[in-house]
């Protein structure tokens, strides 16, 4: 980390004066966030929380990580963020926001995909890199960087009433690799979207891994390294368990293809229609089925008239999806659709399915603008 400067003007020592009198804490540990550079990766539901926190600790250096765009259904949680806020970065806003709590920062907002290509050169300069991710591959990613980095990574992740924190690769100790070896398979773990989440627990979750994030920068107390708390907001129970050494850090030489590595990438050989397609389609009255595999909520928002099967209900539903005609499968931006098709197409031998290419969002962008999105 770098070196902490030695003076507060007056400004900061009025606005950090519950820091400066705090037993333990005081001006050394305040110097420490002055002096600290964090990168934050999502700025969504986990996001919110941590930044905000973050921002009115004192962490000198904040890089906020998300390439999306703020929708309604965010507003639950993401507490950043406000109505008049719809369609804008999340990571443009999120700075804005901060930097109004704490003008005495250095925000950077960066509006990429955190990839395999570019990781290693947006992290590198982290002292702490904070996962407010919502998927797998990120994960994996995220860890196998800061591995390859020496960073320490606080891991956080929200499901329903339920959510998980810990500190991973801290000292070289254990890192998410040895408490997930390997993925779970693709679609069988539903996100927050098909899922849900409490809100609040976004902001208890959050506020949990801000603090380990202070603890490690301050060195105040021992991080949550090697252990996982487990958290229920609805029994307000606390559970930690121990990571078991894998010895995992050893496989990790380089940065992969973790879409690959995690089952979700869309084979480039799968069938698709456009939106353009789709609609001649329907124009010309073609004999074919549409299936929507969305959740009912989501078909109650929008819907392109097609049959509702959800995604979970797949499975059991396989004799409701034909075979002797086209089958168009679509969701919301393609992904689930395009992970149902491929499980039918290698679970049960389906040779004419279609993906919806950018699903019910291109359809909205290129074809009914008046549709409503979330």
């Amino acid at each position: 980390m770098a070196q902490p400067e030695e003076e507060f003007s007056a400004a900061e020592i009025n606005r950090y004066s519950r820091h400066f009198v705090l037993p333990q804490f005081g001006k050394p540990a305040q110097q420490k966030l002055k002096a600290a550079r964090v990168t934050v990766v999502g700025a969504g539901g986990l996001g919110s929380p941590v930044l905000q926190y973050l921002a009115a600790a004192g962490v000198g250096y904040i890089q906020i990580i998300d390439f999306d765009t703020i929708s309604i259904s965010n507003l639950q949680r993401q507490v950043l963020f406000t109505t008049t806020d719809l369609d804008k970065p999340k990571a443009t806003i999120a700075a804005e926001r901060l930097l109004a709590l704490n003008p005495m920062l250095k925000i950077e907002a960066v509006l990429q995909k955190i990839t395999a290509a570019n990781a290693l050169e947006l992290l590198k300069h982290a002292d702490v890199v904070v996962d407010c991710t919502d998927n797998f591959p990120t994960r994996y990613l995220l860890n196998d960087a800061c591995v390859l980095l020496n960073i320490p990574y606080v891991f956080g992740s929200v499901f329903r009433y339920e959510g998980q924190v810990a500190v991973f690769n801290y000292e070289q100790g254990a890192n998410y690799r040895d408490f997930y070896p390997t993925p779970p398979d693709a679609g069988s773990v539903p996100n927050c979207e098909t899922g849900g989440v409490l809100g609040v627990l976004t902001g208890i979750i959050g506020s949990l891994q801000t603090n380990e994030v202070i603890k490690i920068i301050t060195g105040i107390a021992k991080p949550l390294a090697g252990e996982v708390l487990l958290v229920d907001s609805v029994t307000l129970e606390f559970q930690r368990l121990k990571v078991p050494q894998r010895n995992s850090r050893q496989s990790i030489k380089s940065l992969i293809d973790y879409d690959v590595f995690c089952g979700v990438k869309i084979k480039t050989t799968m069938k698709e229609v456009t939106v353009q397609e789709l609609k001649a389609m329907l124009d010309s009255k073609a004999d074919f089925q549409l299936i929507d595999v969305r959740e009912p909520h989501e078909f109650d928002i929008c819907n392109l008239n097609g049959e509702l099967i959800p995604q979970g209900d797949i499975p059991a539903s396989v004799d409701k999806i034909a075979k002797d005609k086209q089958v168009v499968i679509h969701c919301r931006s393609g992904a689930r659709s395009g992970n149902m098709v491929q499980w039918l197409e290698k679970n049960h031998g389906f040779t004419n399915l279609y993906n919806l290419k950018g699903g019910v969002l291109a359809w909205a962008k290129e074809i009914d603008s008046s549709m409503p999105t979330y």
